[in-house]
């Protein structure tokens, strides 16, 4: 006598049914990729780039409910673009910003400056905007880094940076909570954005991360979307930084 076992799929709502997105930075990367896994659990989107003509074609894709072209780090248009958002929202998520790498002898200081402006000052710019158009148990979810948790001839900006953000993400979840406050910090991601650092090096630094990291691949921007989203739907999470870096801050380069 022999027993058949029959599969049933498991059958479950989208996470983000109903629920509005922002993505800051949404029109490329890990913005996009965060924007197409969050509408595939059910959520509205809105999109925010810098060229219009980008933004437009990944608002198309992922059928965003509106889009707004505008510099992040100028604090005027990222002040009326929220003042004129026209309801409650449940999640923002900044993607926004580049890393400086430098010596210190060769450091431009404006750009610099920008990085700075970039990730600290737009950080808090979101955080003060937002504060009253997300709502309670919401999400502010901001991107940092690992790579500068070990010192390196060229590092300083990124260093300050890495040590900065998961504070300041702490001190705004207490001071903006309900709504929670959370930090993504990635090591190499395979984007267009790390591309455009490494030129000709591209698919040495590819060969050299398949060889040495834990995981044994080279993280994408849907191994960060997928990490985003949940830090969403899961309402316990707030005030943390949470890594998605393949165990590259463990080894050697």
């Amino acid at each position: 006598m022999s027993t058949a076992t029959t599969t049933v799929p498991i059958q479950r709502e989208p996470e983000l049914l109903g629920q509005t997105v922002v993505v800051i930075g949404g029109s490329a990367g890990i913005g996009l990729e965060t924007a197409r896994r969050a509408r595939a659990e059910g959520a509205k989107l809105i999109l925010t780039g810098r060229d219009p003509e980008r933004l437009q074609h990944a608002a198309s894709e992922v059928e965003a409910l509106s889009t707004a072209a505008f510099d992040a780090t100028d604090p005027a248009p990222l002040e009326r673009f929220f003042r004129d958002l026209p309801a409650t929202i449940d999640h923002v998520m900044v993607t926004a910003g580049r890393p400086y790498y430098g010596r210190l002898l060769d450091m431009d200081f404006a750009q610099a400056r920008s990085a700075l402006d970039s990730h600290l000052l737009l950080m808090l710019q979101v955080a003060r905007n937002s504060a009253h158009k997300v709502r309670p148990g919401g999400t502010l979810l901001f991107m940092g880094g690992t790579g500068g948790r070990r010192p390196g001839v060229g590092l300083a900006i990124a260093s300050a940076l890495t040590a900065a953000l998961p504070a300041l993400t702490a001190n705004l979840a207490i001071e903006l909570a309900p709504v929670r406050v959370n930090l993504i910090a990635a090591g190499f991601v395979d984007t267009q954005l790390s591309a455009s650092f490494l030129g000709d090096e591209l698919e040495n630094r590819r060969n050299q991360l398949r060889a040495t990291l834990p995981i044994r691949r080279v993280v994408g921007p849907a191994d960060v979307a997928a990490l985003a989203v949940h830090i969403m739907t899961n309402t316990a999470l707030t005030g943390a930084t949470y890594d998605v870096d393949g165990g590259q801050q463990f080894v050697a380069g």
